[in-house]
């Protein structure tokens, strides 16, 4: 059975979807108002694994991840180079699917843009005036806290607090504030000079952030669904006005799965430009040739409630740990084994199998769905040395890595790449020196090779390359 932990609770709960065998989940996407870094995609990693495992498990997913595209961020940067939002969000969104592609995140159903939803945001909006829970001031439209009683359930905020400190007078115009800045939040932004707006039967203007995702949200998926994923940083005050908002116009529960992504940091630090310690996936990709896979290798490997610390020394680890996932694809590929059908793997398997599913099924314990991965790549290697592995049980170990695979998405994508006509000349050059037992120079060719990205394994059924997966030390 699976189990996650519900940031709304408090606890790990049994999964059960509004509708059996269907799973409606809505994971924040990105502000498009700048490159994203490694850190933003450590969440959308997380949500990618939890979405894959959920379909492996038998469940037909329906993912909606947003692109919020009109805030105050992106109105700032737009002004600033004195371009329309579009023109302006443009590029960071394409940055945003590159990325996406790059670490192997199988895309959503859909994509809302905010901008192409504000009259589904309009009528919540309209429905909060009437039923009282919002109010008018100045042109701009604000939520009452007070005036929904729940309001701080998921973030731990204590109720008796609001009641002093939300009153109409106290509002927060800004779409971000601080945990301490209790305030009643706005919905609908009236106009300022030189800022977009839309006119609609509210009046002119804009929508707050909030109400963004109420809207994108209910029109997608309903005014209530299964999951809702996103960064801790999230969840005070985002989430929890969703809530308010999506609950007092709906009158319905709205997420009944809350499941937050902690943070990133960088040498220990908090990731800042003006540090220098800012990393985007392209930066590490294409500027410094980490391969995707070792990236997404180190992104997948912390549990996803749990502080991630990014070095160079911790990519090297994960390209280590990947390479003995790799070498071990390579051997069953390769190797030529007996014919016949072994059963000396067949326990490893089940055990391997089994503790898989269990550590994915308590809430993406990734340690212990590692553990038997590697725990069965030892054993499997071992009685591989003993010639105790059959051809149909390379077979059903390869599937079972393949399937793993299907679920974290760590292995590197095939790709046709033949090697150059002067590397191929290198090989067999070294295969001549090595049957002339010139030691030597077999040795430096294999050398020159390996520093050209190619690794050679002399096996007892001839020689064989591969190509070297980048780490953070290339």
């Amino acid at each position: 059975m699976i189990r996650f932990h519900n940031t709304l609770s408090g606890q790990d709960e049994e999964f059960h979807p509004l509708i059996p065998g269907e799973v409606r989940a809505y994971t924040c996407g990105p502000t498009v108002y700048d490159v994203l870094h490694i850190g933003n995609f450590r969440a959308f990693v997380f949500e990618d694994v939890l979405l894959r495992f959920l379909r492996f498990s038998g469940y037909k997913v329906t993912q909606v991840m947003n692109l919020t595209d009109v805030d105050d961020k992106t109105i700032r940067g737009a002004k600033a180079a004195g371009v329309s939002l579009r023109e302006f969000t443009e590029p960071f969104v394409q940055s945003f699917f590159s990325g996406l592609r790059t670490l192997r995140i199988e895309p959503a159903a859909v994509y809302p843009r905010a901008t192409e939803h504000i009259p589904e945001m309009v009528a919540i909006i309209k429905g909060l005036l009437d039923k009282g829970v919002a109010y008018r001031k100045d042109g701009s439209v604000y939520f009452e806290i007070a005036k929904f009683p729940r309001y701080g359930r998921l973030s731990g905020i204590d109720p008796d607090d609001l009641r002093t400190t939300s009153r109409i007078g106290a509002r927060l115009e800004s779409d971000e504030y601080e945990k301490e800045s209790v305030r009643d939040f706005a919905l609908w932004k009236a106009p300022k000079e030189g800022e977009p707006f839309w006119e609609t039967e509210i009046g002119p203007g804009r929508p707050g952030w909030h109400i963004e995702c109420s809207a994108m949200s209910s029109k997608y998926l309903g005014p209530t669904f299964d999951i809702h994923c996103g960064g801790v940083d999230n969840i005070f005050p985002h989430h929890e006005n969703e809530i308010a908002q999506s609950e007092a116009y709906f009158e319905k529960p709205f997420v009944r799965y809350w499941l937050h992504c902690h943070h990133l940091v960088v040498d220990g630090e908090k990731m800042s430009k003006s540090k220098g310690n800012f990393y985007s996936v392209h930066d590490l990709v294409e500027t410094r040739g980490i391969d995707p896979s070792v990236l997404r290798m180190f992104l997948v490997s912390t549990h996803y409630r749990k502080l991630l610390n990014f070095t160079f020394e911790a990519l090297d680890q994960s390209a280590a740990a990947l390479k003995r996932i790799t070498d071990f694809v390579y051997e069953l590929e390769h190797r030529s084994f007996p014919a016949g059908d072994e059963k000396s793997a067949a326990p490893l398997l089940a055990e391997a199998s089994a503790r898989f599913r269990e550590g994915m099924e308590d809430d993406l314990n990734v340690s212990v769905a590692f553990t038997a991965l590697f725990d069965l790549i030892r054993k499997a290697n071992t009685l591989i040395q003993e010639e105790k592995i059959g051809s149909n049980e390379a077979k059903e170990l390869l599937s079972f890595v393949y399937q793993v695979d299907g679920i974290l998405a760590i292995l590197p994508e095939r790709r046709e790449e033949p090697i150059s006509d002067a590397l191929r000349a290198k090989i067999e050059e070294r295969e001549r020196a090595r049957k002339a037992r010139d030691w030597a120079l077999a040795d430096r060719i294999r050398k020159e090779l390996l520093e050209a990205g190619i690794i050679l394994e002399d096996a007892k059924d001839g020689i064989r390359w591969k190509r070297a997966p980048k780490t953070g030390s290339n």
